[in-house]
């Protein structure tokens, strides 16, 4: 690939809101910056029509790992890729949209949106009727954009939340969501990033909250390049039922990566809260938990908004959900799945892994209405 322009350029500019990614700058381009220890050079390379480079410009090695450059030609809605010491051309695992998916190139991405929902405080714990949704089979089209125009129904019967299952990049055209490997990025399959925007300043307007079930335990196995940047995002100090363990004890920008992301989320997505899958597999010895880290750090993206953060936890873990004046991290409440599983069991017999805990009895399902859990201190093998 020729390196045409391939000149340093000081960076990164001040004023950025997350450490990494393309951030856009109106008027001045776009300041890109990624945190990759384990690469001798990185060239940010912008693409033209049909995929051709446009031009080559060397990112400036930070004494930290990270890397940045300022291309001031950018313009949003270009296409670029990562190239990592001279011969492997990557997406940036930052990137705010993979409009061809995660092999394909990165898109800069300008944030700004006539958001119409500054009357809307967020959301408190209390009196809601939480509806889960899955974008990809919500309507035909799969869409937030068909899902947007089905808001008023759900306002109508009811519902006051939201809890949009995860939505970040994955490989392939269908998927649960759990298995994302661009944290940063709205998937391609159901619209735009702005198309998550209406959606979401289209139901605040209706007075219903949104959610974001979010995974940080793990990786999906295909279109993840971040170990090519740094192994040290990832850890085998532990092990966990989904895939390889996240780091969240090492280097500080590993750790800040999947912290910010989470901010990102509310910040630029005005979500009103998140839903943290499987914290059990969020494994952390440090100081702080990341999970405590990450409750702090989204309810101050969220400014004067009231959110909340819910966490999934199998064991049902009460530290999670005191407070930090006793210990705790500060969630609003666990997601309970004891009346899910021990009804899988009652209608399909099933009975492994997670499921083998339940008999799918009558008692079981009373005792679930009756308590809110089924689980509460006894034994539980998985």
């Amino acid at each position: 690939m020729p390196n045409a322009d391939r000149s340093p350029v000081a960076g990164p500019v001040s004023g950025r809101r997350f450490s990494v990614g393309a951030e856009w700058r109106s008027g001045r381009g776009a300041d890109v910056r990624v945190w990759a220890p384990a690469c001798r050079s990185i060239d940010l390379v912008v693409l033209a029509g049909e995929g051709r480079p446009a031009r080559t410009l060397a990112m400036t090695r930070e004494a930290d790992g990270h890397f940045s450059v300022l291309d001031a030609e950018a313009r949003a809605g270009g296409r670029y890729w990562l190239r990592l010491d001279g011969d492997r051309l990557r997406p940036d695992p930052a990137s705010r949209c993979q409009p061809d998916g995660p092999h394909g190139p990165s898109q800069f991405v300008d944030p700004s949106f006539a958001w119409t929902d500054g009357g809307w405080r967020g959301l408190h714990p209390d009196g809601h009727v939480i509806y889960e949704m899955h974008v990809g089979t919500f309507t035909g089209e799969g869409t937030w954009a068909a899902a947007a125009r089905e808001l008023d129904e759900l306002a109508r019967i009811g519902i006051t939340i939201l809890e949009m299952m995860p939505v970040c990049e994955f490989a392939g055209r269908f998927g649960w969501g759990y298995d994302g490997v661009d944290l940063y990025a709205p998937t391609r399959l159901y619209g735009t990033p702005d198309d998550l925007r209406r959606f979401n300043d289209r139901a605040h307007a209706l007075g219903i909250g949104v959610i974001l079930d979010v995974v940080y335990n793990h990786l999906g196995p295909d279109g993840n390049y971040l170990e090519e940047f740094s192994p040290d995002y990832f850890t085998d100090k532990y092990k966990n039922d989904w895939g390889r363990p996240l780091n969240f004890e090492g280097p500080p920008p590993a750790r800040e990566f999947f912290v910010q992301n989470a901010a990102y989320w509310i910040s630029e997505f005005h979500f009103d809260g998140l839903r943290l899958d499987a914290t059990q597999d969020m494994k952390d010895a440090s100081p702080e938990h990341v999970i405590a880290t990450i409750v702090s750090r989204t309810r101050s993206a969220a400014g004067a908004r009231s959110i909340l953060v819910i966490a999934e936890n199998e064991p049902q873990e009460t530290r999670i959900v005191r407070p930090a004046s006793e210990r705790g991290y500060g969630a609003d409440s666990l997601w309970n799945d004891d009346a899910h599983h021990t009804a899988v069991v009652a209608l399909t017999g099933r009975r492994e892994a997670y499921y083998r805990d339940y008999q799918g009895s009558a008692q079981e399902l009373v005792s679930c209405a009756r308590f809110g859990y089924l689980y509460q201190g006894q034994y539980y093998s998985w």
